[in-house]
């Protein structure tokens, strides 16, 4: 297994935000404000010392005032379109995710359009390990849409009180406000390809 800091690394994640937060001038404490993250929490994630699952990005970007794009683009890209080839979705590309409120988050992501600019839609190949549920899984970004296909295996999708099971070739449409959580059931990994949508 690739080690998790130099996924990290690859991305870049912590030093975009911790360079974006700092040009927008500000503290630590006014981005926890402003996305109701501890900044604790912030503070790890800029050092790099933990990986910031999708939805906290979301929440980082909303209160930087960006798209989550922002994360998985490359500045130097001019690029009118990104053809990712399936060769090319190596392990140390993916990025996983870590233990948040101490329950471990069961699926690692892969950005398919990274180094596109300026991009509405961010879509992700979420590769899901099988575990139980836990309520703790659920998550919620405001004003965000998700569309979710099923590409192999089986996955229980937790939207508020009801629980939708999802096979391969099955999609579901959704508003991401809501509390939400994904787990793969049954035997093997289930895999996903995942599309957020952040209105402006």
């Amino acid at each position: 297994m690739t080690d998790i800091k130099a996924q990290i690394k690859e991305f870049r994640i912590g030093q975009k935000i911790r360079g974006l937060r700092q040009q927008k001038r500000l503290t630590l404490q006014e981005l926890s404000d402003l996305t109701t993250l501890s900044k604790p929490l912030l503070s790890q994630i800029e050092n790099e010392q933990v990986v910031p699952p999708l939805a906290t990005l979301l929440k980082i970007a909303k209160g930087l005032k960006v798209g989550i794009h922002f994360f998985f683009e490359n500045e130097s890209s001019r690029q009118k379109y990104v053809v990712t080839k399936k060769e090319t979705l190596r392990e140390f590309e993916a990025v996983q995710r870590p233990v948040i409120n101490d329950v471990s988050r069961p699926y690692i992501y892969h950005s398919l359009a990274q180094g596109m600019r300026h991009k509405h839609m961010e879509p992700f190949l979420v590769e899901f390990d099988t575990c139980d549920w836990d309520e703790r899984l659920f998550f919620k970004h405001e004003g965000d849409e998700e569309f979710l296909y099923i590409v192999e295996g089986e996955l229980d999708l937790h939207y508020n009180q009801e629980i939708i099971r999802l096979r391969a070739g099955d999609s579901i449409y959704y508003d991401s406000s809501q509390p939400h959580g994904l787990v793969a059931v049954g035997q093997d990994k289930a895999k996903a390809v995942a599309v957020l949508y952040t209105k402006d």
